[in-house]
């Protein structure tokens, strides 16, 4: 079960991220609003995980999986540029994720 907290934490960071760029600088109180709440649902979640899973673990697939969702939010909602560089390393992300999640022993 900490596993799922820790994706849903993850997953919540990239839809708080998002809803930060789409509140203009918190100048939309509509997205500030989603943004401030995904945060705070983001933070329960890992801190659920953080019970069982180590911390240094549990944040840094957090952060991972915001990182990498971001990238990919970004790619495909702000038409950023893909280049061979930035594949290179939001894979070098996505091993380091899986990496870190075989090497837990949970």
């Amino acid at each position: 079960m900490e596993w799922v907290c820790l994706i849903i934490a993850g997953g919540l960071e990239v839809f708080w991220s998002t809803c930060m760029k789409f509140s203009e600088g918190f100048t939309d109180l509509k997205y500030t609003i989603l943004t401030v709440v995904g945060m705070i649902f983001s933070f329960l979640f890992l801190s659920q995980a953080t019970k069982q899973l180590p911390l240094g673990t549990s944040y840094a697939i957090w952060t991972g999986i915001g990182a990498l969702g971001a990238v990919i939010v970004g790619i495909v909602l702000f038409k950023e540029p893909v280049t061979a560089a930035r594949i290179f390393f939001v894979s070098l992300l996505l091993i380091g994720i899986i990496g870190l999640k075989a090497t837990s022993g949970h």
